[in-house]
């Protein structure tokens, strides 16, 4: 069996990242596709030129079997700039770590969530279990 690193999960698990995108940072979420939950992982700085080497880590770290966006749109759901920038994120990771990746409306995550400074994490928990509620019992 090979070693894994400390805080990894078994290879079982069905590992899902969820990502709130924003041009100043990028909350990470984890998510178990077995018992269907997510929970906040890290903040990126969105700006650092490292920030490809973080995302990079993260996804070598937790080898998840899919990747969830959320996308912000205006709350009567026309789209707007970060929507453009969302997709564009979401097209990255794609064509970055060959992996399929699920876009969420996110423009109710921040009615549940009262955003801070250092809740980028917790809205991507938000949106990743937003996905896992909205998706059919096998999400990967």
């Amino acid at each position: 069996m090979p070693e894994r690193s400390p805080g990894a999960p078994p290879a079982a698990v069905q590992i899902v990242l969820g990502f709130d995108y924003g041009t100043r940072r990028i909350g990470v979420a984890l998510g178990n596709g077995i018992t269907r939950s997510a929970r906040a992982l890290a903040v990126v700085d969105a700006a650092a030129a490292t920030r490809w080497e973080r995302l990079s880590a993260l996804i070598q770290e937790w080898q998840p079997q899919a990747l969830v966006v959320g996308v912000a749109r205006h709350p009567d759901g026309a789209a707007h700039e970060m929507t453009g920038r969302c997709e564009r994120f979401a097209r990255q990771l794609e064509g970055r770590y060959h992996l399929p990746v699920a876009r969420v409306d996110e423009r109710y995550s921040s009615a549940i969530l009262e955003r801070g400074a250092d809740s980028d994490d917790a809205a991507a928990a938000v949106i990743l279990q937003q996905w896992f509620d909205e998706t059919a019992t096998s999400p990967c």
